[in-house]
C-alpha cells in the first residue's frame, strides 16, 4: 500500500487549550462554543452549509501520542481494541464530530458543542442528515454498562503526547 497524504482546510478554535479537561464527546460538552476558520483557498465550498442545523467535522488527533492495538478507554478500566473504542491515540488518528452551526460568517463557522483542543487541524465538513446519519441501534458493546459516566468524564491526558506528571 502506498501513503495517503491529507491537507488540513483549516483549524478549529476552542476554548480547550489542552487534552486535559476536554469533553469525550460533543453531547457531554454543554454549551461549549468555537470556531472553525477555514483557509481561503476552501471558502467557497461553505456554499450552502448554513441550512443545516448541525456539521460533521473530520479532524486531525494532532496531540495524540503513540497509538496501542489495545487500550483502557475512558469510562473504563479494562483493556479494549482500540476499534472497539473513540480512543484519540490510533493507527489513523482521526477524529469525527457532530456539531450545532450557529452561523456562518465569511470562512468561520461559530459551532455549538464541541469536543475538540484548540489548534485541532480540520480535514473536511460535511452535513449532517438525520435520513442518511442516524440508525436504530441495537447494541454498544462495552459501553452500555458504562455510558452513565460520560456526563462527568474529561480527558485526563492519557493519550496525549503532552502528558503530564500526573498521567
Amino acid at each position: 500500500m502506498h501513503e495517503i497524504r491529507y491537507k488540513p482546510i483549516g483549524l478549529v478554535h476552542s476554548p480547550f487549550k489542552e487534552c486535559e479537561g476536554t469533553p469525550i464527546q460533543g453531547t457531554a460538552s454543554g454549551d461549549n462554543e468555537g470556531i472553525v476558520e477555514v483557509f481561503p483557498e476552501y471558502a467557497d465550498g461553505l456554499k450552502d452549509l448554513e441550512g443545516f442545523s448541525h456539521i460533521i467535522l473530520i479532524y486531525h488527533f494532532h496531540l495524540s501520542g503513540k497509538f496501542s492495538l489495545k487500550v483502557k478507554p475512558y469510562m473504563d478500566n479494562r483493556l479494549r481494541g482500540v476499534f472497539a473504542t473513540r480512543a484519540p491515540a490510533r493507527p489513523n488518528p482521526m477524529g469525527l464530530s457532530i456539531v450545532r452551526l450557529i452561523k456562518i460568517e465569511g470562512a468561520k463557522l461559530y459551532i455549538h458543542n464541541l469536543d475538540i483542543v484548540d489548534g485541532t487541524p480540520l480535514l473536511d465538513i460535511k452535513p449532517y442528515v438525520p435520513v442518511f446519519d442516524e440508525r436504530e441501534i441495537y447494541k454498544t458493546g462495552w459501553l452500555e454498562k458504562n455510558i452513565n459516566k460520560l456526563p462527568r468524564t474529561k480527558d485526563d491526558n492519557r493519550f496525549s503526547k503532552q502528558k503530564t506528571n500526573k498521567s
